[in-house]
């Protein structure tokens, strides 16, 4: 029962996060455009169109590597939307939009490009981009700069065992350095995946028992 339950719940994390893809794309009507970046990164990946996306094929799954909603009468972006962190490239310009939530913008580590209104700077400041264009309606923000690159202040952070790495424009994050794991990266070794799968298991199994005598148990009562 346990394990049925542990299998729905990843069902529908993943049918959620493919519902979540299929309204991104499909939010605002049109193609698109010829000239839009969007377009030229699908032909050059051969991944496919898909409403106002490019996705690419991820193992069993699709994921959004460009995003295209420009001219979509966009008054705001939800900060709980979930974005795929595999986005290379993204249009929101020439949309009525007043501000941004840069938490809409952690874990995009891959994004290389983005157009924006005017109006707006761009996400994590203007100075984590390697390039920054302002056109006549439009600011297009060009390869993100890695802030572990830097002073060093960044870096300093992590714990020992670990590396800072980016997390999105203007983010960092610390990861554990090869051969340690665990709380701090305090672990020296392999995390031990078989162990960790066969303790949960059996405990899932003991839960599933202990439930089914009880539920046993509670139906002969009656």
């Amino acid at each position: 029962m346990m394990a049925a339950v542990s299998v729905t719940l990843c069902l529908s994390v993943f049918l959620g996060a493919a519902w979540v893809q299929g309204q991104i794309c499909s939010s605002c009507p049109g193609d698109l455009r010829n000239s839009s970046e969007v377009l030229r990164l699908c032909g050059e990946r051969g991944a496919r169109i898909r409403g106002r996306c490019c996705v690419s094929q991820a193992g069993d799954s699709e994921v959004i590597i460009g995003l295209d909603l420009w001219n979509c009468s966009l008054g705001h972006l939800d900060p709980a939307l979930n974005l795929s962190d595999s986005i290379v490239v993204m249009d929101i310009s020439q949309n009525p939009l007043l501000d941004l939530s840069q938490e809409l913008f952690r874990g995009l580590a891959d994004l290389r490009y983005i157009a924006l209104p005017l109006n707006l700077s761009c996400p994590g400041g203007n100075d984590v981009w390697e390039t920054v264009t302002a056109g006549v309606d439009s600011r297009v923000c060009q390869d993100q700069k890695s802030a572990c690159n830097g002073s060093g202040a960044f870096a300093l952070l992590c714990p020992e065992s670990s590396l800072c790495a980016p997390d999105g424009p203007g983010y960092t994050r610390c990861v554990c350095a090869p051969g340690f794991h665990g709380y701090k990266c305090l672990r020296e070794g392999e995390f031990p995946l078989l162990m960790f799968c066969g303790i949960l298991g059996a405990v899932s199994l003991s839960l599933a028992g202990l439930l089914w005598v009880t539920q046993r148990r509670k139906v002969k009562s009656q």
